[in-house]
């Protein structure tokens, strides 16, 4: 059945939500990031290493495209994720992740001009009372004196960062196929975080970590990947992109039971209105970016 590429995915995903709060108690947050992407490198670099040596001289005129590419989705995305979860709940990160659609279609327009319509503007409203619920816990005044948790404004700073990766990923389409894209992205990704694993406390691997970083590096990185191209090639990408809108209640149900995290109401409703004004614009941020590539 073609739905179970993105539908595994996304599950993936989800639970490596929750493994970035559980390796908060374990890892220095600079070590598990680096360590996430060598990981995925090596996973990557016998079926990968051969075409990228063939394309050398052509991939050479796109590394700082790709550059930006890697900064963007792998660094400070997963880094800030890292960072995040040592002060925020994996629920309330994989209900912010779920911004990411609508993070995109507010970019689109103020950094590359595209028109919101009515519908999209609707969307951004409800999603935007949604987050102010969520981060409020059902108080959105208490932001007011209290300000936003950090690890809920790392995640969002992260989301926005993918948001932006999402667009440029699409306008720039990198020539070379899928995997020797991300091939590039995930050797760019090790040498940026190498001077920020130098600076951690301990890039020791205690035995409770092993399973940990080996699922953010095989299952998350390459495994989720690959679910996810497929997914595309089977169902085309805005019916596999609806699927993202399973991440937070994944992430949620998956917390509850590893990690006993509380579900609370305000999950349920900010959550649900981030989801409702998400899918509202989902049609027309998928026109937004095929506009974008046709340009």
């Amino acid at each position: 059945m073609p739905v179970l590429f993105p539908l595994l995915a996304v599950l993936i995903w989800a639970a490596n939500t929750v493994v970035s709060k559980a390796a908060a108690t374990v890892f220095d947050p600079a070590a598990i990031s680096f360590y996430r992407w060598l990981v995925a490198a090596l996973v990557l670099t016998p079926f990968c290493l051969l075409p990228l040596w063939r394309q050398r001289r052509a991939l050479i005129p796109h590394l700082p495209r790709f550059a930006v590419l890697s900064l963007l989705g792998m660094v400070l995305y997963q880094c800030l994720a890292y960072y995040a979860a040592h002060s925020t709940s994996a629920t309330n990160m994989g209900v912010i992740c779920a911004l990411i659609p609508l993070l995109g279609l507010l970019l689109s327009g103020l950094v590359f001009g595209q028109r919101v319509g009515p519908s999209a503007m609707l969307g951004v409203a409800l999603s935007l009372g949604g987050v102010l619920y969520l981060l409020g816990q059902g108080n959105p005044a208490s932001l007011l004196a209290s300000g936003v948790n950090l690890g809920d404004g790392l995640i969002l700073i992260g989301s926005t960062a993918y948001a932006l990766y999402g667009l440029l990923l699409k306008r720039w389409a990198p020539p070379f196929g899928p995997w020797l894209n991300l091939y590039m992205q995930v050797l760019l990704a090790v040498a940026m975080l190498t001077p920020l694993a130098l600076s951690a406390d301990s890039l020791a691997i205690p035995p409770q970590g092993v399973g940990l970083v080996l699922f953010a590096g095989i299952a998350s990185s390459v495994l989720a990947a690959y679910f996810w191209m497929r997914g595309i090639a089977r169902l085309g990408s805005q019916r596999t992109a609806i699927f993202m809108n399973l991440l937070p209640l994944f992430t949620a149900l998956i917390a509850s039971a590893t990690l006993g995290e509380a579900i609370h109401a305000y999950h349920w409703l900010g959550g649900g209105l981030i989801l409702l004004g998400v899918s509202l614009t989902q049609g027309a941020f998928g026109t937004v970016l095929r506009r974008m590539q046709a340009g």
